[in-house]
């Protein structure tokens, strides 16, 4: 048994690494995405374009407009006009937000009459005129404060009373809210599901287009031993994968890495020993090569979406949230950030883990029974 799996660990081996191109692309393009990617996605928001309207020209309306410019979140686009010159640039996109400060601002301040103001916001791309919206309104919020400070400070009252009251705040873990943090880690999850389903869904079926099936037929050995001599060879080159991606997101990216580097290995081995699984069940589904490539884009696009990658599972219909349950990504998901971030252990992984032990077997399993030693 042990002898022919070993010459089947062998001949995948060779397989593999006998074209150079494909060593690159196991290798060198998933530490090229996660490089990529890792500076791509990233939900923060910074440097945003903001034109300037003052209609009052006042020191109360230009000492507001410095508390938005000397932040990093927002880039003085320039100052205008009128109304229309707001509308140029919000529709030509040479800026993203407008201020527009009202005649009489600094009057109303001083009186201590309610000052309005206006923000326009580009709302094309709506994550990002909300995160606009909250960094204004907090900017504002703290210009109000200043002012309320300083007219009581001149009434004559104390200090005490002059402070206005003030919030502090605490993040429990990614204490900078870094999104690079949070999304890094579910790149190397990403990559290392492609990277399976890529090389186990062409498997079995590279074999009958090669015609080398038959040499199988012939050969004693058993349908589990021959799926798992197509097994091992991508799950160590899915290992090295992740540990080279691991290296990268810990060092280039400074993502920390708060836990048990021996327990995020174990996951990984759950999670891979799922996707092989899926990957070689397509395979032994698909008659040609293009099948299992059209089968592996059909579930790993899915997946992705489902996995709370992007959107919140929270925010979906609940029928799709009963479907992502079928999803090892959204499970792997949950403790590779709670490994990476929040340092948790065994005792509060445990569900997922069990999920994607259950699921491996299973599709293994599934996979074993459907491959035939027969050219159908």
């Amino acid at each position: 048994m042990f002898e022919r799996i070993r010459h089947m660990l062998i001949k995948e081996f060779i397989q593999v690494f006998r074209d150079p191109r494909m060593r690159a692309v196991v290798f060198v393009m998933p530490i090229v995405q996660v490089l990529v990617f890792g500076y791509a996605v990233t939900t923060d928001v910074k440097h945003v374009r903001l034109a300037v309207l003052d209609l009052d020209a006042s020191v109360a309306s230009r000492e507001l407009t410095a508390q938005f410019t000397e932040t990093e979140y927002f880039d003085l686009a320039g100052h205008i006009d009128t109304d229309a010159d707001a509308a140029r640039l919000l529709d030509h996109g040479d800026a993203q937000a407008v201020l527009r400060i009202h005649h009489g601002f600094e009057a109303d301040l001083r009186a201590g009459r309610t000052a309005p103001l206006q923000l326009l916001v580009d709302g094309t791309d709506s994550n990002t005129a909300g995160i606009v919206l909250d960094y204004s309104s907090r900017i504002i919020g703290r210009f109000g404060n200043h002012v309320l400070a300083t007219r009581l400070s001149r009434m004559g009252a104390d200090g005490a009373s002059a402070e206005p009251l003030t919030l502090e705040t605490r993040a429990w873990f990614n204490a900078n809210l870094e999104s690079r943090n949070y999304y890094v880690p579910g790149v190397i999850a990403i990559l290392v599901m492609l990277i399976t389903l890529m090389l186990t869904s062409m498997a079995v079926v590279r074999e009958k287009e090669a015609g080398t099936m038959e040499q199988i037929m012939v050969t004693p050995i058993t349908p589990g031993e021959f799926i798992l001599g197509k097994t091992l060879p991508f799950a160590v080159i899915a290992f090295a994968d992740v540990v080279a991606i691991t290296l990268v997101a810990a060092f280039w990216f400074q993502v920390p890495l708060e836990g048990s580097l021996l327990l995020l290995f174990g996951a990984t081995g759950l999670y891979i020993m799922t996707t092989l699984g899926i990957g070689l069940l397509i395979s032994t589904m698909s008659s040609t090569q293009q099948q299992a490539m059209m089968g592996t884009f059909f579930f790993y696009l899915p997946a992705v979406l489902l996995s709370g990658f992007m959107f919140p599972i929270a925010n979906m219909p609940k029928s799709i949230q009963w479907l992502t349950y079928a999803n090892p990504l959204r499970y792997f998901l949950v403790i590779i950030r709670g490994i990476f971030l929040k340092g948790v252990g065994p005792s509060v992984l445990w569900p997922q883990m069990v999920a994607l032990f259950a699921m491996g077997v299973g599709t293994l399993w599934f996979a074993t029974t459907r491959f035939k030693k027969t050219l159908a």
